[in-house]
């Protein structure tokens, strides 16, 4: 355990959350030690645990021992219990026994919750995610405010397991299916909350309590446990049920991460020991593991890709000044199919204003009216809105075919065919009916905005409004800026992007921008392996070692051959040098082919015979490993001419986008630091993309 000198010493730029003990006279108890830990920020910063805060968390319980209460409990501040371990610091561990001592010290001082001989209780005011819920499993008995934001076991999303005592302790208390919904389905589903209600089904808390006076009403329910009105505690299923709950945890890393994530397959190994039930075994792997880790450069590739989620994502990069937006009161879509009825169920639920879908005929638009009401009452069946707010939400949405009902709108978005002249044709249709201040977005994913805008009277009011598939789950929003785009077109745009809780990106008007060309040129290089005689399993699986989110033929599939067909036409005429035609993919279209893959009942795949008879294979082949290479080396190159071209101000940029957008792992820390990490930047461009790159261990 660290002195407090040597945590001030070793970790100096440390913000520090303060433990305080105060003794309390509570009805029922009598004596009660409440530690209050806070770090002195408001909500927005909350607090986390370095070693000078464990320390501090040290010396509080050291003073709640000495008063020999009845009772001892923790909260923290108004809104935030505590948000885990102290990342920021971590490129500042030199060498592996200051990693161990970090990963001991965490174990040490929230064992001394579990092993005190007096009851305790951790009365969770707010938001509680990774070591702070891993100190609220460390005590006896746990209350949860109703009002809680965010409640969850991140670390695998980022790359790292739960290293405070998270795998050991949750699946005994809740049981090992429930702790892999918890540490592994939860946290790679784009890091996916618990809901109070969900917490206390889990079984994680034993109470959910009102938030306006949730300490005085933690301590009324401490005094009925030490009453003797103890919670009940799940049986845990020790054989065939745990094996059960691992098999499925392995399902899940697999589907997930392919096996490529390190923290994932460390959470796996120690759910097994967890089995066990030894805290002694299991804390000490635990703390062997966590030093390992934070000597890695997986824990620094994802610490890179949380701070540009975190941070960047925050402050998009030539971004205009947001006093330039102007308001919304009104939205009108274009268009009224699958992807168009998903904008304005979003645009209802976030904005809270009117939405207006038009299409060809009425039939087009009742179909896309009737998709967002239906969605609003699974929505309403769920419990996420009223039956009050459903009403509400679906008296925003209606249909029209006239585009005069778009008048008083200010934001008009075009869903439509993505061919120019049919997006030309309906902006110029829009542009006689709406303020000379509407804004005209476009959805497009890969055509041209300045030409788009280019026969308007006033092309400054159009800009690129990209979302991704599914648009109410993908956090990315490429917003494009065209030759004529004005500053307050673009700053409305930004200002309804953050609005529809989006993470925005500033995009230069360029042949499908950035996720869609980057996944265009990747794609391009395994379709070009195939065409020379790479067998659709080697091809397919050559990537796999990345963890991405699907493999290139199912990433097909999932987009649509023939919009992947478009989207590569579109770029060849670009970019003839770098994006080719593959003439096997228009047989593929051609024969209305959709997949490679076909699956039995058992889940296992197998080529399509029809397929593989159209495919006109090479004489060629190259091994997974040269077509890993290449597809590799194909987006490094594509990255550095879009960096040339100014696509995005810097490449994190792009990192930015290829996380949000594409799935791109959190633990690969980004793609620019993990082409630079392999060595396949500088081969193919001379130089790394970053400077420094992310941070490594240090030597």
């Amino acid at each position: 355990m660290f002195t407090k000198d040597e945590a001030a010493a070793a970790f100096p730029d440390e913000v520090v959350t303060k433990a305080v003990t105060r003794v309390l006279t509570a009805p029922g108890i009598g004596k009660v030690a409440l530690i209050t830990i806070d770090n002195g920020h408001d909500h927005t910063r909350p607090s986390t645990f370095g070693p000078q805060s464990l320390v501090s968390l040290n010396e509080a319980l050291d003073a709640a021992f000495a008063a020999e209460p009845a009772a001892i409990a923790v909260t923290g501040k108004p809104f935030i219990f505590a948000v885990g371990a102290d990342l920021s610091g971590v490129e500042q561990v030199a060498d592996r026994a200051l990693a161990h001592k970090i990963a001991e010290a965490g174990h040490t001082v929230f064992r001394r919750f579990t092993d005190s001989p007096v009851p305790t209780f951790a009365f969770v005011n707010g938001a509680v995610m990774g070591g702070g819920l891993e100190l609220a499993l460390s005590c006896h008995y746990r209350t949860l405010s109703d009002n809680t934001a965010a409640i969850a076991l991140p670390e695998v999303f980022l790359g790292l397991f739960p290293g405070w005592g998270g795998t050991q302790l949750l699946p005994n208390l809740i049981g090992p299916d429930a702790a892999v919904t918890v540490i592994f389905e939860n946290a790679l589903s784009q890091n996916r909350m618990l809901k109070p209600k969900q917490a206390v089904e889990l079984g994680i808390v034993d109470a959910l309590l009102g938030s306006a006076d949730f300490i005085e009403r933690s301590l009324a329910w401490a005094a009925g446990v030490l009453a003797g009105e103890k919670p009940q505690r799940r049986e845990i299923d020790r054989g065939e049920g745990w094996d059960a709950a691992v098999a499925r945890a392995r399902r899940i890393v697999q589907d997930k991460t392919k096996g490529a994530s390190p923290g994932a397959l460390k959470a796996l190994e120690l759910l097994e020991l967890a089995r066990e039930n030894d805290l002694d075994r299991g804390y000490a792997a635990e703390t062997e593991a966590l030093a390992d880790v934070l000597m890695s450069d997986a824990l620094r590739a994802g610490l890179y890709s949380f701070n540009l989620v975190q941070k960047r994502a925050k402050r998009p990069a030539g971004a205009p000044d947001k006093g330039l937006a102007r308001p919304v009161t009104k939205v009108g879509i274009v268009g009224a199919g699958l992807m168009a009825s998903q904008m304005a169920l979003l645009f209802a639920r976030q904005l809270k204003v009117p939405v207006v879908l038009t299409d060809i005929d009425q039939a087009r638009v009742d179909k896309g009216v009737a998709y967002v009401h239906g969605e609003v009452d699974k929505l309403a069946a769920k419990g996420r809105v009223s039956a009050d707010g459903a009403n509400r939400l679906k008296a925003l949405v209606s249909g029209s075919m006239d585009k005069a009902a778009f008048a008083d709108a200010d934001f008009v978005i075009e869903a439509v065919f993505e061919e120019m002249g049919v997006k030309q044709k309906v902006f110029a249709e829009v542009e006689a009916h709406v303020s000379e201040t509407c804004v005209l977005a476009t959805n497009t994913s890969s055509l041209s905005i300045t030409e788009m805008a280019s026969t308007l009277k006033h092309p400054e009011r159009v800009v690129g409004f990209h979302f991704f598939n599914p648009v109410a789950v993908m956090p990315l929003l490429e917003i494009v800026r065209a030759e004529k785009t004005d500053d307050a077109t673009l700053a409305t745009a930004f200002s309804v992007g953050k609005s529809l809780r989006k993470s925005c990106v500033l995009v230069k008007d360029a042949p499908a921008f950035v996720v869609n060309r980057l996944l265009t040129r990747f794609m391009g290089e395994v379709v070009r392996s195939l065409d020379e005689g790479t067998p659709f399993e080697v091809a397919d699986k050559a990537t796999d070692d990345l963890g991405l989110p699907m493999t290139p033929l199912v990433l097909l599939q999932l987009v649509g051959p023939a919009v992947a067909l478009h989207v590569a036409e579109t770029m060849h005429r670009a970019f003839p040098d770098r994006f080719g035609v593959s003439e096997n993919m228009k047989r593929f279209v051609e024969a209305g082919k959709t997949a490679v893959w076909q699956w039995d009942a058992t889940g296992t795949p197998s080529v399509d015979p029809e397929v593989a008879a159209l495919w006109q294979f090479g004489d060629n082949p190259l091994t997974g490993e040269e077509v890993r290479q290449r597809a590799l080396e194909g987006v490094a190159e594509e990255i550095r001419i879009m960096l040339d071209e100014g696509v995005v101000a810097e490449a994190q940029d792009i990192d930015l986008c290829m996380i949000l957008g594409a799935g791109w792992p959190f633990w690969l820390g980004g793609a620019t630091p993990f082409l630079d990490r392999e060595g396949i930047a500088e081969k193919v461009n001379g130089k790394p993309f970053l400077a420094q790159g992310v941070a490594s261990v240090p030597a």
